[in-house]
């Protein structure tokens, strides 16, 4: 799954990547435990959600792409407005935009997410206070 999640602290999911990505890791799964021979029927089956989470424990991937985005989001915020990375993930691009729905942010992602986990918001912006930076998304 490593080869998969790299790079997902920048990530901004919909509802639909959410889905196929949990559909995926499924299928990777159903792969390596490989088809139950059932003991009723004895005909092979395959393996059902909740046995392939009882038989890998592992956590959910989209929970594990949020967490990383967090981590990422505490990292931008402590690096402080000059560097480049925050430059590019909080910043304003300038020119028109086009015609058609704006795409969700990395920005506004971390802001749900935020808003989800009931953290504080002050004033509209999410302010993260950690170490001695703190800064503004």
């Amino acid at each position: 799954m490593t080869v998969v999640l790299y790079g997902c602290e920048t990530w901004s999911l919909t509802l639909r990547e959410e889905r196929r990505l949990r559909v995926f890791k499924n299928r990777v799964l159903r792969r390596i435990f490989e088809p139950k021979r059932d003991e009723v029927t004895e005909e092979w089956r395959k393996l059902h959600n909740e046995e392939l989470n009882h038989l890998h424990s592992s956590p959910n991937i989209v929970q594990v792409i949020t967490s990383r985005g967090m981590k990422w989001a505490g990292h931008v915020v402590r690096m402080g407005e000059r560097r480049g990375v925050h430059k590019v993930l909080v910043g304003k691009s300038e020119g028109k935009r086009p015609l058609r729905r704006p795409r969700r942010k990395w920005k506004d992602n971390i802001r749900w997410i935020l808003r989800k986990w009931v953290v504080g918001i002050w004033t509209g912006s999410i302010g993260l206070r950690t170490g001695t930076g703190g800064g503004h998304l």
